[in-house]
């Protein structure tokens, strides 16, 4: 005997679909903030997946597909060993699961700190294989170079300045930036270089707060603050520390949920039902049409 069985593609994992929203564009996203000011602030979440897109995309303006994949993802021990083409799959899938969300993928280490004709490599591609809208690159004057050679080439840039995860061999850690009158003034001098370069919007990362309202007053682009200030233009965070899924995380996060112990408690309730072969019950097999 055989049996058909139809799937409902509006419902089904392969085929997710969503209520389609209008999709922001990166003028949008910079035009927010006028006369230094951004009456709405921006969100922006990382995401991973088509699925973490879906659910994240209409809650957000931004959706970043971070090298923090690396750590959150992968169980890597920093952002350094991130590949390219990581940041392409992982792109192209939010891509998918998003119609609403500017979407920002990271360049990863080593892919464009050559050169700017390296980085044009690396961003084109990343640009083509996931459809994304702009990358996100770390670094300050160092890479502003590299910044106004991609915008002049039709590549939209997000900067990434204060504490970036990339240096940490060199930064020693993972501490707050910005504590000695030395460090301060080049975060402020690398915020006006990358702004200068032509970048849409910088990511603002572990700085002492003072500077980062500085930094928000002084620049005329969107900042996006992580470990920064409620006066920067946006915010982001990594949505898995957002959500509860890990025992430690940095201390300019807030928890918003604990899914950490919702997953354990399931999977634990799972676990106790087939061991006593409680599950599957008759709801979820199928039987003789009689």
């Amino acid at each position: 005997m055989s049996t058909t069985f139809t799937l409902d593609t509006s419902t089904s994992r392969a085929n997710p679909t969503p209520a389609p929203l209008r999709r922001l564009t990166v003028p949008a996203i910079q035009q927010r903030k006028a006369d230094g000011k951004t009456a709405d602030p921006l969100v922006m979440l990382t995401a991973y997946t088509a699925r973490q897109a879906q659910l994240l995309d209409p809650h957000c303006d931004m959706l970043l597909i971070g090298d923090s994949l690396g750590q959150v993802i992968y169980g890597l021990p920093s952002t350094v060993p991130v590949s390219l083409e990581m940041m392409c799959a992982h792109g192209a899938a939010v891509v998918r699961g998003s119609y609403h969300s500017v979407v920002i993928v990271d360049m990863p280490f080593g892919s464009y700190e050559a050169s700017p004709a390296q980085a044009f490599e690396s961003a084109a591609r990343i640009l083509k294989e996931t459809g994304c809208a702009a990358v996100k690159l770390e670094g300050g004057e160092a890479m502003a170079e590299t910044i106004a050679f991609l915008t002049k080439r039709g590549i939209p840039v997000c900067a990434h300045i204060g504490l970036t995860p990339q240096a940490v061999n060199t930064l020693g850690g993972y501490g707050a930036r910005g504590r000695s009158e030395k460090e301060a003034e080049k975060i402020l001098s690398d915020g006006k270089a990358v702004s200068d370069a032509g970048a849409f919007a910088v990511v603002v990362e572990g700085v002492l707060e003072p500077i980062a309202i500085e930094l928000t007053q002084a620049l005329p682009i969107p900042t996006i603050g992580i470990g920064a200030s409620a006066q920067c233009d946006g915010q982001v965070l990594v949505t898995e520390d957002m959500l509860g899924m890990f025992e430690r995380v940095p201390r300019f996060v807030k928890r918003y949920a604990d899914i950490a112990t919702l997953v354990s408690e399931t999977a634990a309730a799972y676990a106790s039902e087939v061991r006593s072969r409680t599950f599957p019950g008759p709801e979820q097999t199928y039987q003789p049409k009689k």
